[in-house]
Protein backbone atom coordinates (compact mmCIF):
# COMPACT_ATOMS: atom_id res chain seq x y z
CA UNK A 1 0.00 0.00 0.00
CA UNK A 2 1.07 3.59 -0.41
CA UNK A 3 0.81 6.37 2.88
CA UNK A 4 -2.18 8.29 2.42
CA UNK A 5 0.12 11.57 3.05
CA UNK A 6 1.95 10.48 -0.45
CA UNK A 7 -1.32 10.98 -2.27
CA UNK A 8 -2.12 13.88 0.06
CA UNK A 9 1.67 15.71 -0.71
CA UNK A 10 1.16 15.40 -4.05
CA UNK A 11 -2.40 16.74 -4.37
CA UNK A 12 -1.83 19.83 -2.25
CA UNK A 13 1.13 20.93 -4.57
CA UNK A 14 -0.60 20.25 -7.47
CA UNK A 15 -2.93 22.40 -6.30
CA UNK A 16 -0.44 24.92 -5.67
CA UNK A 17 0.88 25.00 -8.75
CA UNK A 18 -2.91 25.24 -10.56
CA UNK A 19 -3.45 27.90 -8.46
CA UNK A 20 -0.22 29.95 -9.67
CA UNK A 21 -0.51 28.76 -13.28
CA UNK A 22 -4.23 28.19 -14.30
CA UNK A 23 -5.30 25.00 -15.78
CA UNK A 24 -4.26 24.21 -19.21
CA UNK A 25 -6.34 21.34 -20.29
CA UNK A 26 -8.03 22.46 -23.74
CA UNK A 27 -11.62 21.66 -25.10
CA UNK A 28 -10.89 17.64 -25.19
CA UNK A 29 -11.86 15.83 -21.76
CA UNK A 30 -8.61 13.45 -20.70
CA UNK A 31 -8.22 10.40 -22.53
CA UNK A 32 -7.12 6.85 -20.85
CA UNK A 33 -3.34 7.81 -21.48
CA UNK A 34 -3.87 10.67 -19.82
CA UNK A 35 -5.44 9.72 -16.98
CA UNK A 36 -3.14 6.64 -16.62
CA UNK A 37 -0.10 8.91 -16.65
CA UNK A 38 -1.68 11.04 -14.18
CA UNK A 39 -1.83 8.85 -11.77
CA UNK A 40 1.51 7.26 -12.07
CA UNK A 41 2.87 10.56 -11.87
CA UNK A 42 2.66 10.43 -8.22
CA UNK A 43 5.79 7.86 -8.07
CA UNK A 44 7.13 9.11 -11.36
CA UNK A 45 7.45 12.64 -10.83
CA UNK A 46 6.68 14.99 -14.11
CA UNK A 47 9.51 16.89 -15.86
CA UNK A 48 7.59 19.87 -16.01
CA UNK A 49 6.90 21.76 -12.43
CA UNK A 50 9.23 20.16 -10.86
CA UNK A 51 13.16 21.38 -9.23
CA UNK A 52 16.19 21.92 -12.04
CA UNK A 53 17.92 19.49 -9.65
CA UNK A 54 14.79 17.36 -9.32
CA UNK A 55 14.79 16.93 -13.09
CA UNK A 56 18.29 16.42 -13.76
CA UNK A 57 18.09 13.72 -11.02
CA UNK A 58 15.66 12.34 -13.04
CA UNK A 59 17.21 11.29 -15.61
CA UNK A 60 21.04 9.99 -14.21
CA UNK A 61 20.45 7.08 -15.00
CA UNK A 62 19.39 7.28 -18.74
CA UNK A 63 21.59 10.12 -19.41
CA UNK A 64 24.43 10.32 -16.80
CA UNK A 65 26.90 12.49 -18.86
CA UNK A 66 24.35 15.17 -19.55
CA UNK A 67 24.76 18.54 -17.82
CA UNK A 68 21.35 19.84 -19.12
CA UNK A 69 17.98 18.51 -18.58
CA UNK A 70 17.00 16.40 -21.67
CA UNK A 71 13.91 17.89 -21.83
CA UNK A 72 15.40 21.68 -22.28
CA UNK A 73 18.07 20.41 -25.57
CA UNK A 74 15.12 17.89 -27.13
CA UNK A 75 12.56 20.55 -27.13
CA UNK A 76 14.90 23.53 -28.77
CA UNK A 77 16.46 21.23 -30.75
CA UNK A 78 12.69 20.23 -32.54
CA UNK A 79 12.02 23.55 -32.88
CA UNK A 80 14.94 24.11 -34.73
CA UNK A 81 14.06 20.69 -36.74
CA UNK A 82 10.56 21.92 -37.63
CA UNK A 83 12.49 25.13 -38.73
CA UNK A 84 11.13 27.48 -35.93
CA UNK A 85 13.80 30.11 -36.73
CA UNK A 86 11.88 30.64 -39.83
CA UNK A 87 8.46 30.57 -38.80
CA UNK A 88 6.20 33.70 -38.21
CA UNK A 89 4.94 34.59 -34.48
CA UNK A 90 7.55 31.97 -33.25
CA UNK A 91 7.16 31.72 -29.47
CA UNK A 92 4.46 34.18 -29.45
CA UNK A 93 1.83 32.18 -31.42
CA UNK A 94 0.93 29.22 -29.15
CA UNK A 95 0.75 25.92 -30.42
CA UNK A 96 -2.30 24.16 -30.73
CA UNK A 97 -3.41 23.09 -26.86
CA UNK A 98 -4.68 19.72 -27.56
CA UNK A 99 -1.37 19.12 -29.59
CA UNK A 100 0.36 20.48 -26.51
CA UNK A 101 -0.79 18.51 -24.41
CA UNK A 102 -0.71 15.29 -25.98
CA UNK A 103 3.33 16.51 -26.87
CA UNK A 104 4.06 16.78 -23.23
CA UNK A 105 2.67 13.36 -22.22
CA UNK A 106 4.97 12.07 -24.35
CA UNK A 107 8.07 14.05 -23.21
CA UNK A 108 7.44 12.59 -19.71
CA UNK A 109 7.91 9.49 -21.02
CA UNK A 110 11.02 10.44 -22.52
CA UNK A 111 9.63 10.49 -26.10
CA UNK A 112 9.71 12.90 -29.03
CA UNK A 113 7.17 11.87 -31.57
CA UNK A 114 7.75 11.37 -34.88
CA UNK A 115 5.93 13.49 -36.95
CA UNK A 116 5.80 16.63 -35.41
CA UNK A 117 4.86 19.58 -38.35
CA UNK A 118 4.21 22.75 -36.47
CA UNK A 119 7.23 24.07 -34.49
CA UNK A 120 4.57 25.95 -32.53
CA UNK A 121 3.52 23.31 -30.95
CA UNK A 122 7.05 22.31 -29.33
CA UNK A 123 7.49 25.83 -28.87
CA UNK A 124 4.73 26.48 -26.83
CA UNK A 125 5.95 23.34 -24.91
CA UNK A 126 9.02 24.60 -23.91
CA UNK A 127 7.90 27.88 -22.80
CA UNK A 128 5.30 26.42 -20.36
CA UNK A 129 8.50 24.26 -19.09
CA UNK A 130 10.36 26.86 -18.53
CA UNK A 131 7.45 28.46 -16.67
CA UNK A 132 5.98 25.68 -14.84
CA UNK A 133 9.74 24.73 -13.26
CA UNK A 134 9.39 25.07 -9.26
CA UNK A 135 11.43 27.84 -8.73
CA UNK A 136 12.04 30.13 -11.37
CA UNK A 137 15.44 29.36 -13.62
CA UNK A 138 16.78 32.43 -12.71
CA UNK A 139 16.38 32.15 -8.31
CA UNK A 140 14.02 34.53 -6.04
CA UNK A 141 16.83 35.09 -4.30
CA UNK A 142 18.63 36.97 -7.23
CA UNK A 143 15.37 38.34 -8.86
CA UNK A 144 16.22 42.60 -7.13
CA UNK A 145 19.61 42.72 -8.75
CA UNK A 146 18.33 41.69 -12.12
CA UNK A 147 15.62 43.89 -12.11
CA UNK A 148 18.23 46.55 -10.48
CA UNK A 149 20.59 45.96 -13.57
CA UNK A 150 17.78 45.66 -16.13
CA UNK A 151 20.19 48.35 -18.26
CA UNK A 152 23.61 47.28 -17.28
CA UNK A 153 25.05 45.14 -19.57
CA UNK A 154 28.10 44.36 -17.59
CA UNK A 155 25.70 44.01 -14.27
CA UNK A 156 23.50 41.73 -16.18
CA UNK A 157 25.61 39.38 -17.30
CA UNK A 158 27.72 38.94 -13.76
CA UNK A 159 24.43 38.36 -12.30
CA UNK A 160 24.00 35.49 -14.74
CA UNK A 161 27.59 34.23 -13.78
CA UNK A 162 26.76 34.16 -9.70
CA UNK A 163 23.88 31.74 -10.77
CA UNK A 164 23.95 28.17 -9.13
CA UNK A 165 25.84 25.76 -11.47
CA UNK A 166 22.59 24.23 -12.76
CA UNK A 167 20.56 27.65 -13.29
CA UNK A 168 23.31 29.15 -15.45
CA UNK A 169 23.77 26.04 -17.48
CA UNK A 170 20.61 25.88 -18.37
CA UNK A 171 20.32 29.69 -18.50
CA UNK A 172 22.73 30.48 -20.88
CA UNK A 173 21.79 27.46 -23.04
CA UNK A 174 18.23 28.90 -23.13
CA UNK A 175 20.38 32.68 -24.13
CA UNK A 176 21.95 30.54 -26.70
CA UNK A 177 19.13 29.55 -28.57
CA UNK A 178 17.32 33.00 -28.41
CA UNK A 179 20.66 34.38 -30.01
CA UNK A 180 19.61 31.86 -33.30
CA UNK A 181 16.40 33.56 -33.58
CA UNK A 182 17.83 37.08 -33.60
CA UNK A 183 19.80 36.54 -36.58
CA UNK A 184 18.66 39.47 -39.21
CA UNK A 185 18.17 37.02 -41.83
CA UNK A 186 15.38 35.11 -38.83
CA UNK A 187 13.94 38.44 -37.56
CA UNK A 188 13.10 39.18 -41.30
CA UNK A 189 10.63 35.99 -41.76
CA UNK A 190 9.87 35.19 -38.01
CA UNK A 191 9.39 39.26 -37.34
CA UNK A 192 10.44 38.31 -33.81
CA UNK A 193 13.05 40.97 -32.70
CA UNK A 194 15.28 40.32 -29.41
CA UNK A 195 12.52 42.77 -27.90
CA UNK A 196 9.56 40.95 -29.04
CA UNK A 197 11.44 37.37 -27.89
CA UNK A 198 12.16 39.39 -24.51
CA UNK A 199 8.80 40.11 -23.76
CA UNK A 200 7.30 36.76 -24.16
CA UNK A 201 10.32 34.92 -22.77
CA UNK A 202 10.97 37.13 -19.56
CA UNK A 203 8.03 35.84 -18.25
CA UNK A 204 9.00 32.17 -18.07
CA UNK A 205 13.21 33.32 -16.27
CA UNK A 206 11.96 35.64 -13.85
CA UNK A 207 9.03 35.88 -11.34
CA UNK A 208 8.27 39.20 -9.37
CA UNK A 209 6.43 37.78 -5.56
CA UNK A 210 4.66 40.83 -5.21
CA UNK A 211 0.87 41.33 -5.19
CA UNK A 212 1.01 44.78 -6.04
CA UNK A 213 -0.36 45.65 -9.31
CA UNK A 214 2.18 48.71 -9.76
CA UNK A 215 4.98 47.12 -8.73
CA UNK A 216 3.87 44.31 -11.34
CA UNK A 217 3.42 46.58 -14.08
CA UNK A 218 7.06 48.45 -13.43
CA UNK A 219 8.87 45.52 -12.93
CA UNK A 220 7.68 43.56 -16.22
CA UNK A 221 9.49 46.67 -18.24
CA UNK A 222 12.67 45.72 -16.00
CA UNK A 223 12.26 41.80 -16.64
CA UNK A 224 12.03 42.27 -20.76
CA UNK A 225 15.03 44.44 -20.89
CA UNK A 226 17.08 42.48 -18.41
CA UNK A 227 16.38 39.79 -20.46
CA UNK A 228 17.32 41.53 -23.78
CA UNK A 229 20.76 42.70 -22.28
CA UNK A 230 21.48 39.40 -21.63
CA UNK A 231 20.19 38.12 -25.56
CA UNK A 232 22.31 40.92 -26.71
CA UNK A 233 25.27 40.74 -24.60
CA UNK A 234 26.36 37.26 -23.16
CA UNK A 235 28.82 35.88 -24.39
CA UNK A 236 27.83 32.21 -24.40
CA UNK A 237 30.46 30.48 -26.97
CA UNK A 238 31.20 28.15 -24.00
CA UNK A 239 27.89 26.68 -24.36
CA UNK A 240 29.12 25.22 -27.65
CA UNK A 241 27.91 21.62 -27.98
CA UNK A 242 27.44 21.10 -24.29
CA UNK A 243 24.23 18.68 -23.36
Amino acid sequence: GVAISTYAKYCYNKLQKAALTGAKKGLKKPNIEEIRHAKNAVFNPSMFGSSLQDIVNMQKERYPDRQLPWVQTRLSEEVLALNGDQTEGIFRVPGDIDEVNALKLQVDQWKIPTGLEDPHVPASLLKLWYRELEEPLIPHDFYEQCITHYENPEAAVAVVHSLPRINKMVLCYLIRFLQVFVQPANVAVTKMDVNNLAMVMAPNCLRCQSDDPRIIFENTRKEMSFLRVLIQHLDTSFMEGVL
